[in-house]
């Protein structure tokens, strides 16, 4: 008896001794968290009418069994693969594969790795100290935005620009009283590179729309404005994943300082666009 087949069972008991208890379909169904006809369906069957049920559904004939060692052959060598990738590779290595929902790929692969005993690994993240970068070798910029409370008792809505040098830590913000463009975000660049009397040599941004249109198999298409800018100042880019802290965590910092005690302490913006 599979661990499913264990988890039905007591799934059915439960539902008999609360039916027992008195409760209606229905009450069962918002206590389980189940369908209602699931519920229903399964208070008709006796013990040994549910068992056959059971049994019938073991011995059923997947779609997706005659490819049962080709999917167990990738789980075992990559045991963290995900459904989508086997799903790909399924149609990359069988070009008359039949047409399956992505559900119906998700089941079967669950089956496989339940039969055989693959059982999901997470995928985890190495981490290890990385040296200091030298100085003016890398600036990060990301963007921001917060209602300010006026002298009024109102709130006002505001867009900020962060930069921060990853060796010094030096910070500039740019605040601004509507949404950020190509034009403005290249202004916020001017000004904080004259408050810190250079341009680094990289400068790591994540894939905000302000600053590129679209992505083309991983090449990244810059607004036309920011990119004749960059050509212009001659520095080098580098994109990472939104709101990713293990590449920009530095400017990430700054972004969380500023919600909560630049904007809450200090009304002055350093510039204003």
């Amino acid at each position: 008896m599979t661990q499913k087949d264990i988890n039905n069972w007591i799934m059915y008991h439960e539902i008999h001794q609360l039916s027992r208890l008195g409760f209606t379909a229905s009450r069962i169904a918002r206590h389980l968290v189940l369908d209602g006809r699931t519920v229903r369906k399964l208070l008709a069957f006796s013990e040994t009418e549910y068992e056959r049920y059971l049994l019938k559904g073991s011995q059923r004939v997947k779609l997706l069994t005659p490819y049962q060692d080709f999917v167990k052959e990738k789980l075992q060598v990559y045991p963290d693969t995900s459904t989508a990738q086997i799903h790909d590779w399924l149609k990359e290595f069988y070009p008359v594969l039949p047409q399956v929902s992505p559900r119906t790929v998700y089941n079967f692969v669950m089956f496989v790795r339940q039969k055989f005993n693959i059982p999901v690994l997470p995928i985890t993240r190495e981490y290890f100290p990385v040296e200091e970068l030298p100085y003016a070798s890398q600036a990060q910029v990301d963007f921001g935005q917060y209602n300010m409370r006026q002298a009024n008792g109102t709130r006002k809505k505001v867009w900020f620009f962060a930069m921060v040098l990853s060796r010094s830590r030096m910070k500039f913000i740019c605040f601004s009283d509507v949404p950020y463009t190509a034009q403005t975000v290249c202004l916020a660049h001017e000004h904080a590179f004259a408050f810190f009397g250079g341009i680094p040599q990289t400068i790591v941004y994540d894939q905000d729309r302000t600053l590129m249109v679209d992505e083309n198999m991983g090449d990244l298409i810059l607004t036309a404005t920011f990119k004749q800018y960059t050509r212009l100042r001659n520095y080098q880019l580098h994109f990472c994943r939104k709101s990713d802290p293990e590449s920009k965590g530095k400017v990430e910092n700054v972004i969380q300082y500023v919600k909560r005690i630049f904007c809450i302490t200090d009304l002055t913006p350093i510039w204003k666009l």
